[in-house]
C-alpha cells in the first residue's frame, strides 16, 4: 500500500478507515487523498452532513455567522459560495455540504448507511479491523473517529412512552419530510438550543404550545437578517487574513477585539451602555467580549447575566412567566449560550403555556398527554429536544479496543481520557477529530475540524517519511493533559454549570468537564510546540 507498507499490513483493505460522513469526515477525504492513500469512509446515514444532516427541526440555525463557519480549505469554494443570510439555516448549510462532496468527488469514497458496531486493533497483524451493523469487516491500519460530538441524540426514557397515542419527535432525529402542526396540541420537553430555536416555529403554527421547563437557559437575540452584499465583499477580500487571524482568538472566530477592561473596573451607566449595544448587535461572542472577565469572575459575570435577566422581564408580559424564564442556576456563558429570533417574545402568546418542571417534574407520559406532580397536560404530539450525549457517546457506541486489552468503555469509565483530543493512549493508529478535551465545541468547528485533520495529515506523511508505520500517544503525556485540562477549567466559571459539557444531561455520566477552554490560540501554538520537540508524547514504531 502507498502508505503504510509494512509487511503485516499489506494485506489490508484501505490505508485509512473514516467513521463519520459529516463535516470532520469529508475534509478527511479531501486532506488524505493528497498523500496518496486509499480510503474509505463510513456513515450511518442515507446522506452525508452529519450534524447538518440529522437535525431538520423547524428552526434549525447555525450560531456562527455563515462567513466563519464554513471551510477555509479552498478559495475558489469560499469566494464562489453565496450565503443567504447572516446565519445558515440547517437546509442551506446540508446543500453547502453536498456541493462541497460533488465539487471535490468525496462520495466516491463514502460508503453510506453503514453503522460501524466494531473497531479492533490486532497487535498481530498492526491493522483496525472495522466491523459494521450488517458483519461487513475491513482493515487498515489507520483508523479515524470523525464520529462528532453532537451525534449521539438522548432518547427519550420517561416512563410511558410506549402508551402515548399522539406522535412523538426528538430534534436530532427529525423526520426529513418535516412535521405540520397545525390545528395540533403539542408539548415541548427542553429548552436549550435546539428547543429555543424550534419553538417560535411551533407556536406559530400549533392550536397550542405547552412548553415543559425543568431549567431556564440564558439566550440571546441573533438579529439574523439577509446577508448584507457590502459586508460580504468585504469579507471575501479579507478572508484569508481573516482566516489566519481567527487561530490567534479564543473561539476561533476573528472580527471580535479582546476586551482589555475588567467589568467591575466600568460604572453601572458603562456597563448598561456597552451590554445593550451587545445585545443589539446580537451574536453570543460578542457580548461575551464585553469584558474580559465575564468568564473568570463571578461578581463580574453576574453584572451580565442580571442585564439578560431584565431584557427577559421587559419582553414577557406575565412577571410570573419572567421569573421562570430568568436563569439563576448558572453564570452566563458557563452553558452553551443560546442564540433565538423572537424566543420569549413567544409567552406573550395566547395558545403558549410555560409549565415549570423543576418545582412539578414529569412523572410519566401518559396514553393523552404529559402528567407531572401537579397536572396532567393532553397533547397530540411531543417534541423532545433533550439533547446529545455529547462528545463522548458516539465514540462509546462502538466497540473501540485494542485485542485482548481494555475498550474505550472502559478506558473511559470515569470521564475521557485523551492526548490533545487527537487519539488515546493504548490505542495505536487511531485518532480523533475535535475529540474531548480539544477546544472543539468551544470554537468554530469548522476551523477546529481542519486544524485537526490537518495536523493528523501532516502525522501520517511524518510516519510514512520516517518508515514509521505506528504512532500512539504515552499514557505520561495523556496524563498530564487531561490535568492540564481540568486546571485550565477549574481556573474558570464553566464548572459551576450543570452542562452537557459536564455531562449533567446523562444519568450516570462522570461529571467532568471536557472542552478545552483555554482557547484556540493556546491549543494551537501547544500542539506546533508538541511537533518541533519531535511530536513530543507521542511513540512512534516500526513494525
Amino acid at each position: 500500500m502507498p502508505g503504510f507498507s509494512s509487511e503485516k499490513q499489506s494485506n489490508a483493505d484501505y490505508d485509512v478507515v473514516i467513521v463519520g460522513g459529516g463535516l470532520a469526515g469529508l475534509y478527511s477525504i479531501y486532506r488524505l487523498r493528497k498523500l496518496g492513500l486509499t480510503i474509505r469512509a463510513y456513515e450511518a446515514g442515507d446522506g452525508v452532513g452529519g450534524t447538518w444532516f440529522w437535525n431538520r427541526y423547524p428552526g434549525c440555525r447555525c450560531d456562527v455567522e455563515s462567513m466563519e463557519y464554513s471551510y477555509s480549505f479552498d478559495d475558489e469554494l469560499q469566494q464562489e459560495w453565496i450565503w443567504p443570510e447572516r446565519y445558515g439555516t440547517q437546509p442551506v448549510i446540508l446543500e453547502y455540504i453536498n456541493h462541497v462532496a460533488k465539487r471535490f468527488d468525496l462520495m466516491r469514497d463514502v460508503q453510506l448507511n453503514t453503522r460501524i458496531t466494531d473497531a479492533i486493533f490486532c497487535e498481530e497483524q498492526h491493522l483496525w479491523t472495522i466491523t459494521t451493523s450488517s458483519g461487513e469487516t475491513v482493515t487498515a491500519p489507520i483508523c479515524i473517529m470523525a464520529t462528532g460530538n453532537l451525534s449521539t441524540p438522548r432518547k427519550p426514557d420517561f416512563r410511558g412512552l410506549d402508551d402515548f397515542k399522539g406522535d412523538w419527535y426528538h430534534t436530532g432525529l427529525w423526520p426529513k419530510e418535516g412535521v405540520d402542526f397545525t390545528g395540533k396540541r403539542v408539548g415541548v420537553i427542553g429548552t436549550g438550543s435546539s428547543g429555543v430555536q424550534m419553538m417560535p416555529h411551533i407556536a406559530a403554527q400549533a392550536e397550542h404550545l405547552t412548553v415543559f421547563q425543568r431549567t431556564a437557559n440564558f439566550s440571546l437575540p441573533a438579529r439574523n437578517a439577509p446577508l448584507d452584499p457590502e459586508k460580504e465583499k468585504k469579507h471575501k477580500e479579507e478572508y484569508k487574513e481573516r482566516r489566519i487571524a481567527a487561530y490567534s482568538t479564543p473561539f476561533g472566530i476573528a472580527g471580535y477585539p479582546p476586551p482589555v477592561k475588567s467589568a467591575l473596573e466600568a460604572t453601572a451607566e458603562e456597563r448598561q451602555a456597552i451590554y445593550e449595544s451587545k445585545w443589539q448587535e446580537g451574536g453570543s461572542i460578542s457580548y461575551l467580549f464585553a469584558y474580559k472577565d465575564l468568564l473568570l469572575n463571578k461578581s463580574a459575570n453576574d453584572t451580565a447575566s442580571e442585564f439578560v435577566r431584565d431584557k427577559i422581564r421587559e419582553t414577557v408580559n406575565d412577571p410570573a412567566t419572567a421569573e421562570l424564564l430568568c436563569p439563576d442556576n448558572h453564570p452566563i456563558g458557563t452553558k452553551r449560550l443560546i442564540l433565538d429570533s423572537q424566543y420569549y417574545e413567544i409567552f406573550n402568546q395566547a395558545n403558549v403555556d410555560l409549565v415549570d418542571v423543576r418545582s412539578a417534574p414529569i412523572q410519566e407520559i401518559t396514553e393523552n398527554g404529559i402528567k407531572t406532580t401537579d397536572n396532567e397536560y393532553a397533547l397530540d404530539a411531543i417534541a423532545f429536544a433533550t439533547g446529545f450525549d455529547a462528545m463522548t457517546g458516539a465514540m462509546k457506541e462502538i466497540n473501540i479496543s485494542v485485542d485482548g486489552g481494555t475498550n474505550i468503555e472502559e478506558q473511559w469509565g470515569d470521564g475521557p481520557q485523551t492526548y490533545l483530543g487527537l487519539m488515546v493512549a493504548r490505542l495505536p493508529n487511531m485518532f480523533m477529530i475535535t475529540g474531548p478535551q480539544s477546544p472543539g465545541v468551544k470554537s468554530q468547528m469548522i476551523l477546529s475540524i481542519e486544524w485537526h485533520v490537518n495536523w493528523i495529515a501532516e502525522c501520517l506523511a511524518h510516519m510514512m517519511n520516517s518508515n514509521h508505520t505506528r504512532v500512539m500517544a504515552k499514557e505520561d503525556a495523556q496524563r498530564r493533559w487531561v490535568d492540564h485540562v481540568r486546571e485550565v477549567a477549574n481556573s474558570t466559571l464553566y464548572p459551576l454549570a450543570n452542562s452537557w459539557y459536564m455531562g449533567a444531561n446523562i444519568p450516570g455520566k462522570p461529571r467532568v468537564f471536557m472542552p478545552y477552554v483555554g482557547g484556540v490560540e493556546a491549543y494551537t501554538k501547544e500542539c506546533n510546540r508538541i511537533v518541533e520537540e519531535g511530536y513530543e508524547g507521542f511513540e512512534f514504531a516500526t513494525n
